[in-house]
């Protein structure tokens, strides 16, 4: 026998022996699921809610005009920090400060005009005084004169002479306090203009004020929306030429962010949470939730739902506000932001991959227990028809696969908290046990009490 032949007739055992090897295994492991498994572990967990918004000042004002006018001066630049009170810019005071001139002008005439009116009050006075002397003296006169014609000491027409002096005397006194009424009446006239004169002095000048913008707040300027020229219209803020800038207050700096509403129940004020901002993406900054909103807000239009007659069905969020601990000075308004905040932690607790999580019909699961029964391996049908949930779904179980004796027996579980990648396990399984983590088709196609073989024990993490 030739070399060649003997080298292809060494080829061909190995390769029938090869063959004879693998149907070998295949037969063996016929009906046996390759599974990935790992160990139920003690483990801390943190449970977290992310959401995304943006960055906002605490304290922030938008300036709006307050009347009709061209600018004329804008004296600060956005970036620019402003003391409260500070001169912002003007606009065009031409006839504002004329009208208040004339007011003034006014007033003074008013004044003047008062002051002639408490004469002629005092002049009438006097003259009443005046009256009722000469009144008195006539009365007098009268008396006397008639004590005289009595007596026949003085003739008829001396008497009657009395006498009219006395009827002139009380005409003169009535009429010298019918001038002192219409003195008082002129001075009242008088004061109440001067009241009038100030009342739309204090308008005009209102008009006048409001032709200078001065910062409400101290801040930074962080937006101006108008330019020098332009004219300004009072009115809604979205109108052209109603809104003119925004004074921020960047010493308390917040994340506004909207919670989805299957998570809001669980944020609460006060947690911790984490703060990335996609500007400054290599840094995390602290923060805590100050605010919690109370009222739901539809995602696709940003309105409240009190706002809107739009369906239930429409997906919602809820505002929350996370004040930053230690805020970048160079932070500005409407940066986007995602924040991770904190709902809750525990330590020291029995913990398993999200993953392993299945569910299974309790039907399913009587079906999978009898056929595994039929096998001999009867410790399945007591841990799968074990009544574990009796909520309104309770023909659906929540358990993981718990491999003994080379076989998946499923365990109903009960969990807790939920970390990044693990969930805490609260009842059903023990420190040690093996559980079967994967593959994902593995575990939706699984059966309770199949035969499986680990192929991988990925590591676990919280």
């Amino acid at each position: 026998m030739t070399k060649g032949k003997k080298i292809g007739l060494l080829v061909g055992g190995v390769a029938v022996l090869a063959i004879a090897a693998s149907v070998t295994v295949y037969e063996i492991r016929k009906g046996i699921v390759a599974v990935q498994a790992a160990p139920v572990m003690r483990q801390d967990l943190t449970s977290f809610v992310t959401a995304t918004g943006e960055i906002r000042p605490k304290n922030y004002t938008n300036v709006l005009a307050e009347g009709f006018g061209r600018i004329t001066e804008i004296l600060v630049h956005e970036g620019e920090q402003v003391q409260k009170g500070q001169v912002l810019m003007r606009i065009e005071s031409i006839q504002p400060a004329a009208d208040v001139r004339a007011q003034q002008a006014t007033i003074a005439a008013a004044k003047a005009a008062l002051s002639a009116a408490r004469a002629n009050t005092r002049a009438a006075q006097a003259n009443v005084a005046q009256e009722q002397a000469n009144l008195d003296k006539a009365l007098f006169d009268w008396h006397q004169s008639q004590q005289l014609y009595e007596s026949n000491l003085i003739s008829r027409q001396s008497f009657e002479a009395t006498k009219a002096t006395y009827e002139a005397a009380r005409a003169a006194v009535a009429a010298a306090k019918a001038q002192l009424s219409q003195a008082r009446a002129q001075q009242a006239q008088a004061a109440d203009n001067i009241r009038q004169a100030q009342a739309i002095l204090v308008s005009d000048a209102d008009v006048l004020r409001k032709t200078t913008y001065r910062a409400p707040i101290a801040g930074m300027v962080t937006y101006i929306a108008v330019r020098v020229g332009e004219n300004v219209v009072p009115g809604i803020q979205n109108a052209q030429g109603a809104y003119l800038m925004t004074i921020s207050d960047m010493s308390v700096v917040t994340a506004e962010v909207r919670v989805d509403e299957t998570d809001i129940i669980s944020v609460k004020d006060g947690q911790k949470a984490q703060i990335q901002i996609d500007a400054i993406p290599d840094r995390t900054f602290a923060g805590h939730v100050t605010q919690v909103g109370t009222q739901a807000i539809i995602r696709s239009t940003g309105l409240a739902t009190t706002q809107t007659t739009a369906g239930a069905s429409q997906a919602k969020d809820f505002k929350v506000i996370i004040t930053l601990s230690h805020p970048p000075t160079d932070l500005r308004p409407g940066l986007t932001v995602t924040a991770k905040i904190e709902t809750a932690h525990k330590s020291n607790v029995l913990a398993i991959p999200i993953q392993a999580l299945v569910v299974r019909s309790r039907e399913q699961l009587r079906r999978d227990a009898a056929a595994a029964a039929r096998d001999g391996f009867e410790a399945v049908a007591l841990a799968a028809t074990k009544p574990q949930q009796d909520g309104p779904d309770s023909s659906q179980i929540q358990g993981v696969f718990v491999i003994r004796k080379g076989r998946a027996v499923f365990v109903p579980v009960q969990t807790g908290i939920m970390g990044l990648t693990n969930i805490e396990v609260t009842e059903g399984l023990t420190l040690g046990d093996q559980i079967i983590v994967g593959s994902y088709k593995t575990l939706r196609t699984l059966h309770a009490g199949a035969e499986v073989r680990v192929e991988k024990s990925p590591s676990v993490t919280s």
